[in-house]
């Protein structure tokens, strides 16, 4: 089983005639996801390679029966993409795009308040049901079919601990990219209790990093409510107070906010906590055996 995307997702690319929207979209194709349709305004009638392209979402979703979209749209029009998206009726937003601004983005979250349109992103790699569909940038080819889940702040390390768990013949349910800004769609705790109420995910890892206070909120979250075990990494344990380190979010003030606090946060609910991706797999590996 996965969760958010499975075999029977069909997906709207949002962006497909661009550059980037091609590359991955054809590679997700390849990899077995069903991408019915793209989107780009002015380009309908069109097709890449065979994809036909919409002049809005609403027609690809009337066409096509499309239920999830993926925006490659920049930033300028990429706050714009998701409430399209969501206008048009989709389960699923999914927005790649980096540096939209943040004040785009808090009209986006409020706009999704209350509606049922789930948003991934934005400045994530997406996410991938091994096996099933791939819907953003996640290489499927380090990525196998398992009971291990996975959310992530940071693209990166979604590649680097998966490949590690691969190395290992530990296969993956569903590995979710939050991304790291700091307004974004859903969050740890949203994706923690999909893996908890999965039957075929056995053990959840989240990876989290230093700034603001969504790990030890979802600390909190599995100490209440998971009664599945968690792995978890945080990066940037030699980041210096004060200076932001890769994502938007990732700002130290004091004491707040640090590697060591939320690894502190984790372990005093039973959380296992690896100082490198390598020890998060050999952790997983040890909770499975």
């Amino acid at each position: 089983m996965a969760i958010l995307i499975d075999g029977t997702t069909r997906v709207v690319v949002q962006g497909l005639t661009g550059e980037q929207g091609r590359f991955h979209s054809l590679r997700n194709r390849a990899y077995g996801t069903n991408v019915v349709a793209g989107m780009t305004p002015g380009k309908g009638g069109q097709d890449v390679e065979g994809i036909p392209v919409f002049d809005t979402v609403q027609e690809a979703v009337e066409e096509t029966g499309a239920n999830t979209a993926v925006s490659y749209v920049p930033p300028r029009g990429a706050a714009e993409s998701i409430l399209e998206a969501a206008d048009a009726g989709v389960d699923l937003v999914v927005c790649i795009t980096e540096n939209i601004p943040v004040h785009d983005m808090a009209r986006v979250h409020s706009y999704l308040a209350g509606k049922p349109t789930v948003l991934i992103g934005p400045n994530c790699p997406g996410l991938i049901s091994p096996g099933k569909s791939n819907v953003g940038i996640i290489p499927g080819e380090i990525c196998t079919p398992g009971n291990v889940g996975l959310v992530s702040r940071s693209g990166t390390l979604v590649y680097q601990i998966v490949n590690e768990l691969t190395h290992r013949g530990i296969g993956q349910s569903t590995c979710v990219g939050v991304g790291g800004d700091p307004v974004h769609g859903v969050g740890f705790i949203e994706v923690l209790e999909r893996f908890e109420a999965d039957p075929e995910t056995s053990v959840a890892i989240l990876v989290g990093e230093i700034g603001g206070d969504d790990e030890e909120k979802a600390a909190a979250f599995i100490g209440e409510h998971m009664s599945k075990p968690v792995v978890a990494y945080v990066a940037g344990f030699q980041a210096p107070p004060g200076k932001r380190m890769g994502h938007a979010g990732a700002i130290i003030t004091g004491s707040k906010g640090t590697a060591a606090a939320k690894a502190e946060a984790f372990e005093a609910v039973g959380v296992k906590v690896g100082r490198t991706p390598t020890e998060v797999a050999e952790l997983v590996a040890a909770t499975l055996a």
